[in-house]
This record gives C-alpha cells, sequence and structure tokens, in this order.
C-alpha cells in the first residue's frame, strides 16, 4: 500500500463546547452514534472535540476538504473493543469515496489525542 494523503488538526475543546450549544452545528457534524458514545462519558466535550479534529483532518488527507458529497455527520468515529478509533463512512460520502478511490482498497489510520484545551487528531489515508 501506498500513502495517499496525510492530514492533521487541532481544534480547542472550548470553541466546541461553545458550537455544541447550537443543536443545528451538533447534528450537521456529529452522526446519532457519535452523539451517544460522547454524551455517556464524563469527558463529553473533549469526545466531541476529537471527533471533531478528526473529521477535519480526514478531509485534509482527502485534499477536498469539505466539499459537494463530503459531510461531516457521514464521516463517523467509533472506536473498537480495544478503545482503537476507526471510520465508518456512510451515506453520500461513502459513495463519493468509493467512486473516487474506484474499488482499490483504502485503508484509514487514525490516531487522537486530547488535553485540557485541545483536542488533535491524525489521519493517514492508504491505497
Amino acid at each position: 500500500m501506498n500513502i495517499f494523503g496525510v492530514g492533521t488538526d487541532i481544534v480547542s475543546v472550548d470553541r466546541i463546547k461553545n458550537s455544541l450549544k447550537n443543536k443545528k452545528f451538533l447534528m450537521r457534524v456529529f452522526n446519532e452514534k457519535e452523539i451517544s458514545k460522547c454524551e455517556k462519558i464524563k469527558s463529553c466535550i473533549n469526545c466531541f472535540a476529537k471527533r471533531f479534529a478528526a473529521k477535519e483532518a480526514f478531509t485534509k488527507a482527502l485534499g477536498t476538504g469539505i466539499s459537494s458529497g463530503i459531510n461531516f455527520n457521514e464521516i463517523v468515529v467509533l472506536n473498537n473493543k480495544s478503545g482503537k478509533p476507526y471510520f465508518y463512512l456512510i451515506g453520500q460520502t461513502r459513495k463519493k469515496l468509493n467512486k473516487k478511490f474506484r474499488g482499490k482498497k483504502t485503508k484509514f489510520l487514525l490516531s487522537l489525542s486530547d488535553e485540557k484545551k485541545y483536542a488533535v487528531a491524525f489521519v493517514t489515508i492508504l491505497i
């Protein structure tokens, strides 16, 4: 496999905290599975902030940013049983990326971290 792209993003946890007050922001950016997970944990805002950073880093790795057919709430950040984060793509975003990669085997690598004031994500796309 070869590296298709890399992306990184850092976000202020306070910025996300303020943005989450807007229900439209919450629904536009996060999937119901992400909302359910983050609302259940003590560090709720950091959970949302890491996922926001992951989505930004993902679009940077694609080289597209948010463009037609790529929707943040269709880039779902989940965790496996051991806690490792991964992307689950749905809807138009999944269709657009299937078309972009034309059936090539792709792998999305994701690393997340946070501190009190910041959350960061790093994404590598392999094809």
